[in-house]
């Protein structure tokens, strides 16, 4: 089904770049598949992460979870209802695997956030939201002076789930069932390097089981 979408924002000479190398970078690799769909730049590494991996980043997780907080002016109730916790990038154990990502979509380790995990009981879910920032809400300010706008994001499932917990593109028109050590990135930027409203994704609710992730966003600048 074709969906029309609406642009938003203005062209980006330096987003579209960073969106060019990245797509070349993963397109280059022979562990990476892409997703096939319209309008959307998303790949896809099968056991990125190993299962030892997997298991420590699930006790990190589950030692320092706290519930999860909403970027936003005016946050609704129930809309992320998971918990998370910020992974220090300088652990031993962590600095690896946020480095490991940065050097899969080519992308220099500054630009990237701190790696967040994320875990999701049954009924817990994070509804559709896209990741870039709106330069209509209060905190553009501030995220532009700490590398402004967010262009590809990097999640890795932890953990198979026994039922649920798909991460949804309702407008792009595809879904991803959690699978241990799998990693799906994408672009949320268009080629011109303009926020791209297709990239709207959603943390189905968990029915049975618990979802472990982790995500890794990447600015357009250095963040660190």
């Amino acid at each position: 089904m074709l969906t029309l979408f609406r642009k938003t924002g203005r062209p980006s000479p330096l987003r579209a770049a960073i969106g060019h190398h990245v797509a070349g970078t993963l397109a280059a690799n022979p562990a990476v598949r892409p997703v096939t769909v319209q309008g959307v730049q998303a790949y896809c590494h099968d056991d990125f992460l190993d299962a030892a991996t997997c298991r420590k980043l699930i006790a990190r997780i589950d030692a320092g979870r706290r519930p999860s907080t909403l970027l936003s002016d005016k946050p609704e109730q129930n809309f992320r209802t998971s918990e998370s916790c910020d992974l220090e990038r300088w652990a031993p154990d962590i600095r690896p695997v946020d480095e490991g990502i940065a050097a899969l979509l080519g992308i220099p380790p500054e630009q990237g956030e701190t790696i967040q995990g994320q875990r999701y009981a049954p009924g817990q879910q994070f509804r559709a939201h896209h990741d870039y920032f709106f330069e209509t809400q209060s905190y553009w300010r501030q995220v532009t002076a700490q590398g402004g706008q967010r262009t590809w994001t990097a999640m890795v499932y932890l953990c198979d789930v026994e039922e649920g917990g798909a991460t949804w593109f309702p407008q792009a028109g595809f879904r991803i069932a959690p699978k241990r050590g799998l990693l799906l990135a994408w672009n949320n930027m268009t080629a011109d390097g303009r926020p791209n409203d297709l990239t709207l994704h959603e943390g189905m609710p968990v029915v049975r089981g618990v979802k472990y992730i982790i995500t890794k966003w990447f600015r357009e600048r250095s963040w660190l």
